[in-house]
């Protein structure tokens, strides 16, 4: 509930502006029953009608007017929160600790943006429409009263037993709601996984095996969502079954006290406008339940959002090094060790490590041995749980995020473009490269010609088929080196590319590498021939450090892994 107002409390005039509208309209209704007694009163007694008339009429239209306000204006206020609270989920995704999102499945982040807060529409303006119909409840008794006591004794009678009812099942209506969600939000993350592999599933004939298991998800958010409308059906039903009811004892004992002369016609006749439109209230009381239970629900889980930790900020009066050293390391690791769970045994294990300021520095080793562990720290998407990273000789936990990426460049194996145009990719770092640079960065990794061939240019969507996977992988690369970054971490940028353009690929890192640091994860070990220093990786541990040949010749693990590729070993071959 905090969380629902905590969406709201930006939106207080708008809240009490609705609040004013609604009781100016329940009280332009809430005459209406009294104006017609008068009227009744008046043709019994053979006085004017037109006054009384006019005065029904006046309250009608001024009643609906104001409804119409008081509804545009809390349904554009419903709109504002759910943009609220969406903007608020997007900003705090592109904020928190990168594990926080990769341990989600991306169809349930997604569906926290756009199922979750559309649950919050209707609940904004509830809690306006549960005051709005409380007070037109309580009134709406008290004229009663004032008209019968014993008639508004019986219609009491049958308010309790209806609350005692609605009190029992409109808390299984959160619940349900809430089960609802989530099986939704796993819905999502099956399908948006199953759908990144389609070529896989394809591939494997498992469309009716993947397509049933995604369906028993559909049939199980469905049952959810069945079982929170048939509580909410039972909720209106008792409702609206007990004020009928209620009508109808209302009318057999008014009339049995006005055929007694201890009830004027006309007041039975208001009293029973005044049961038809108590109607109102308890049915907008019901609706506005159901709508707030179904947004505490949503809330819960945006606040779950909410709790997903920060990235640090940098610590008051930290930055780089104003002079750094020359002949000293841009990256240097002291002592790094990394769990990713308090009993997990360490992916990094008190590694150190320095990346000089100039040449290429090769990471390999088998599956877990900590390469793209070490990318993480060095990016600062992870924190060690002990030792220390600097870059220039300043403690990483004194710079912000922001400040240590400034410096550093990054192409990833798995998902290296981003949505929209090549155009759009290369200016990704950089939104003020000029035209020239992109050019020269197309260049560099021999994908100038190919671009100048589609039919769009730099303007060509990435979403289609005119540009393969290898190709993707080029335009990352010339994304990462359109302005020579301090330090560049390449995860096997040559993973899926012909032999002719790994050889321009080589070529173009051996360029950056005499003018800065190149950082590599080798998945295939040809990447690293041409490396300056190699560093194996095992367990988390670095076990051994060198140039290819010297490695070849001392260490089992490398000879291991080069055997396994069957890449050239002599010395004369790799001369």
């Amino acid at each position: 509930m905090r969380t629902l107002l905590s969406f709201l409390r930006p939106h207080r005039g708008v809240l009490l502006l609705g609040l004013v509208l609604g009781l100016v309209a329940n009280a332009a209704n809430l005459a209406a029953p009294l104006v017609t007694k008068r009227i009744i009163d008046t043709l019994g007694a053979g006085g004017a009608l037109a006054g009384p008339i006019g005065l029904l009429l006046g309250l009608v239209v001024l009643g609906a007017g104001i409804g119409l306000w008081q509804w545009m204006l809390l349904g554009a206020l419903a709109e504002r929160v759910v943009l609220d609270a969406r903007t608020s989920i997007i900003r705090r995704y592109f904020t928190v600790r990168l594990a926080e999102l990769t341990r989600r499945p991306t169809g349930e982040l997604v569906t926290r943006v756009t199922s979750d807060t559309g649950l919050l529409h209707e609940a904004s303006s509830s809690i306006v429409g549960l005051v709005n119909a409380s007070i037109a409840f309580v009134a709406t008794l008290v004229l009663m009263g004032v008209l019968d006591l014993v008639l508004l004794g019986c219609t009491l009678a049958a308010v309790l037993v209806v609350g005692g009812v609605m009190s029992v099942l409109l808390p299984t209506i959160g619940a349900a709601q809430r089960a609802a969600q989530e099986s939704v939000g796993r819905l999502g993350g099956d399908l948006e996984g199953t759908l990144r592999a389609i070529r896989t599933v394809k591939a494997s004939r498992a469309e009716e095996r993947q397509s049933g298991r995604i369906e028993a998800g559909a049939r199980d958010a469905a049952a959810h969502n069945v079982r929170a409308a048939r509580r909410a059906a039972w909720v209106w039903t008792v409702s609206w079954a007990g004020i009928q009811v209620a009508i109808i004892v209302v009318l057999g004992v008014g009339a049995w006290r006005a055929e007694l002369g201890l009830l004027e016609v006309s007041s039975l006749i208001a009293f029973l406008l005044y049961a038809f439109q108590l109607m109102g209230p308890i049915g907008e009381l019901t609706q506005n339940v159901t709508a707030l239970q179904s947004g505490i629900a949503a809330a819960a889980r945006i606040r779950e959002v909410e709790a997903m930790e920060r990235e640090p900020q940098a610590a008051p009066g930290g930055g780089p090094a104003p002079h750094p050293d020359p002949d000293g390391p841009v990256v240097e690791l002291r002592g790094v060790t990394l769990r990713y769970g308090p009993e997990g045994a360490p992916a990094v294990d008190g590694v150190d490590l320095a990346v000089p300021r100039r040449g290429h520095l090769a990471l390999v080793g088998p599956s877990g041995a900590g390469k793209t562990s070490l990318f993480s720290l060095m990016l600062r998407f992870l924190d060690p749980q002990s030792g220390e990273l600097l870059l220039d000789g300043v403690p990483y936990r004194s710079l912000s995020p922001a400040q240590i990426r400034a410096r550093l460049a990054y192409v990833e194996q798995e998902t290296p473009v981003v949505p929209g145009t090549i155009r759009d990719n290369l200016l990704f770092t950089h939104p003020d490269a000029t035209e020239a640079e992109l050019r020269a960065a197309l260049r560099a990794v021999r994908l100038d010609g190919k671009v100048d061939g589609l039919p769009g240019g730099l303007d060509t969507p990435l979403g289609g088929s005119e540009v393969s996977g290898g190709e993707r992988q080029r335009i990352a690369l010339a994304r990462a080196i359109l302005r020579t970054p301090d330090v560049l971490l390449l995860d096997e940028a040559t993973a899926q590319v012909d032999g002719l353009t790994e050889a321009a690929l080589q070529a173009c890192i051996r360029d950056r590498a005499a003018t800065g640091a190149v950082v590599t994860i080798a998945h295939r070990l040809s990447t690293v021939l041409d490396a300056d220093h190699i560093v194996v990786l095992e367990a988390g541990r670095i076990r051994a450090q060198g140039t290819h040949a010297t490695l070849l010749a001392t260490d089992t693990l490398y000879r291991d892994l080069v055997e396994a590729l069957r890449i050239a070993t002599t010395p004369a071959a790799v001369g």
